[in-house]
Parts: structure tokens; sequence; C-alpha cells
């Protein structure tokens, strides 16, 4: 059994399937799923093999990953096709947010840090899976993606529920001005000064992000793990240094 995070939330609706993969030292390079960042390919694809297995269990038969460049592209996958997942010439070009509504295809975002955000409407059976680090999140990439799914697939944002996962948190992410005036507006639950740097909250700030974009606060769930005080667990860029790790977040309707 491959062991993954789940949101309570989703697991209430049998129409959606998702997971969260962690890091596990005793696996070849430690279970990361990232065939980007110099690790031998043939061990991640391994790696997401073992993934596959299990969501194969839950209903799934393709999967598509995307090229992230820290954008607020949004991408809909409209196509029964497998992309990225073997090969990353295939993935979906520069692109930090996918959404689907075809069943049994899976969608994903890596992260080492960043925010992984993943969406279900379940009255419209949509999903949506999102990469925000701190340059997706100043372009409000959540916001936008939800508006898509508004646009593409009628959903409601009042209906969809959140699950915001493991990603480098308020305690731990220190940054320069010139990154925190971006978000100063969010005010001390997001950005906290310290000394001469700033504690920034990304999490939060996805999360009233999503409640700015017309998400029911109680729909919005936040995993509360923060990558770099939970490095057994999750991989961290900045804790590990540079870390080649990437975990993955992925959902599909069944």
């Amino acid at each position: 059994m491959v062991p993954l995070y789940r949101f309570a939330q989703f697991d209430a609706f049998d129409s959606c399937m998702h997971g969260i993969s962690r890091k596990l030292e005793e696996s070849h390079c430690g279970f990361s799923q990232a065939l980007h960042t110099g690790e031998p390919a043939e061990v991640i694809v391994k790696n997401r093999t073992r993934l596959e297995t299990y969501f194969n269990h839950e209903g799934a038969t393709q999967f598509v990953l995307a090229e992230q460049t820290h954008s607020d592209h949004v991408t809909c996958i409209t196509e029964v096709l497998t992309r990225g997942w073997e090969k990353m010439e295939d993935a979906v070009a520069d692109t930090d947010a996918l959404v689907c509504n075809i069943p049994g295809v899976m969608i994903g975002v890596l992260t080492a840090d960043c925010v992984p955000v993943l969406l279900f409407d379940p009255v419209e059976k949509v999903v949506a899976a999102v990469h925000a680090g701190w340059r997706g999140t100043q372009k409000r990439i959540v916001a936008k993606t939800v508006k898509r799914m508004q646009e593409e697939y009628g959903s409601l944002p009042s209906n969809i529920i959140a699950g915001i996962g493991p990603a480098i948190g308020g305690c731990c992410y220190e940054v320069g001005e010139e990154v925190a005036s971006h978000f100063l507006t969010y005010g001390k639950s997001a950005v906290m000064p310290n000394a001469e740097k700033f504690m920034l909250d990304l999490p939060q700030i996805n999360k009233f992000q999503l409640m700015e974009a017309g998400l029911q606060k109680e729909h919005i769930s936040l995993s509360g793990i923060c990558t770099a005080c939970e490095n057994t667990d999750y991989f961290s860029y900045r804790k590990e240094n540079g870390c080649s790790g990437r975990f993955l977040s992925m959902i599909g309707v069944r």
C-alpha cells in the first residue's frame, strides 16, 4: 500500500479520487515523482507506476501532468490521454493548473515547498490541480482556476471544495521585502515581519484567495503540514538546500 495524504472532505464523495504522495526514505530517490530534476528517469517512472497501481484500484486509467513554469496559465484537459507521465516531452506545456471533468483521468502537480491546491465540484463533477508558488500566488492562480471552472463547466464557486496540501509554512518561509510586498494586504495572519525579513504563509494566502473567488470558508481544508518542519515525510527544497525530489498531488473524477 502506498501511504498517501488524503482530505476527508474529498473522501466523502464517491465520485472523487485523490491523494498526495509522501517522501519514503526506503524507496528509490525517496519515492520522488519528478522527471525534471535529474534523477534516473527509469527510477522515477517505477515510482510513478507504483502510485499508478494504487489509483488504478480507485478507477483511474489516464494520468496527466504539466510542464510547470510558475505561471498563471490554466489548461482544461479534454482528451482521454496520458501526458507527462512516462516522459516529460508530452507533458502539458507551460501550465500550472489543470482542470478536467473526464472520468478516469487523474491530473496532478509536483511540489517541494510550493502550495498544491486540489479543487472538486461535486455538482458538476469537475476537478482541478493547482501549483502555487509565490509567483503563482501573486498572480492569483487559484482564483483564475476557479473562474475557468465557472466559464468552461458551469461550476458555482459556492459548491467547490478545496484541499490545500503540504507546503512550506509561515513558520519557515522567510522572504525579502521584494516578495512580501505583493502580499501585505493579507495582514499579519499571512505576512509577519522578522527582523529585516518577512515570514510568508502561502497556504493561508491561497485560502484567502479562494474565499475571495467565492468558495465557502468551511469548504476549504488546509493540511497544516509544513514541508520544512516535516521533512522526513515531504520533500522541501529550502530545508534540503535544493533537493531534487518532488511529491505529487493528484485528483480525478471517478
